[in-house]
Parts: C-alpha cells; structure tokens; sequence
C-alpha cells in the first residue's frame, strides 16, 4: 500500500517527527535494515531503554513506525504506505556523517551478536 496523500494534521506529525535527530537516526536505521528490536537501537545509538522507547512510541503515534511482537521481543519497522516517502526524505541524508556511523555500529554488531551481549551486560552493569 502506497501513501497518495495526506492531510496537513498528519503533515504535522510527520515534520515534527523530523524535526528530532533522535527520531530521524531512528527511522534510518529503520529504513536501511528493515526491522530492528530496541535493544539495537538502544546500543547503535547509545540511547537509554527509556529514551529508545519513547521515541519509538512517538514515531508509532505519528503513524510511521509499526510493531509486531514474536516471543519476547518487539519488532519495530517503518509502516509499508510510509516507506516512499521517508525513502525519499532519508535518501537526502544518505551520506550524513552521523547517520552513516549508526549504520555502520549496526553492521558491526549485527555480525558479532557476542560482543553485541557484552556490551548490553556490561552497560547494565555500569547502568
């Protein structure tokens, strides 16, 4: 499903979306990987539960951001009708400094899923 409008309400909620680094880094992360848990977006970002969390729920009440739970873990992923226009919008930012170093942190701890659990325990550790 494509998104072939929307009204100014909406307009404004997804502006104010990305009006927030946080919640851009978010949704590009989102955007080049799909789906992500937010324990990922928590150490990519190096962000506390509770401010991944409340960034995401802002970007699902905006209508740009869905989840779907398997087991214990919840998935979040840009929504299907909203991808053409945020691949248009994060596209311009392809080559951010910023955004190409959280892609890469991710990739990185993708392929080492060991040190990824290392560094989570030993932050909460510190925590």
């Amino acid at each position: 499903m494509r998104l072939k409008s929307f009204s100014l309400p909406f307009g404004q909620h997804l502006f104010k979306a990305l009006g927030d680094e946080s919640r851009v880094r978010i949704l590009h992360l989102l955007w080049r990987n799909q789906e992500m848990v937010v324990a990922d977006l928590e150490q990519v970002l190096d962000f506390t539960q509770t401010k991944t969390s409340r960034q995401l729920s802002y970007l699902k009440n905006a209508g740009l951001v869905n989840v779907r739970r398997l087991d214990n873990w919840m998935y979040y992923g840009l929504k299907d009708e909203m991808l053409d226009v945020l691949q248009q919008l994060l596209g311009y930012l392809e080559k951010d400094p910023q955004l190409l170093r959280d892609q890469q942190v991710y990739q990185t701890l993708w392929s080492n899923r060991e040190l990824a659990a290392y560094k989570l325990q030993t932050r909460q550790w510190r925590g």
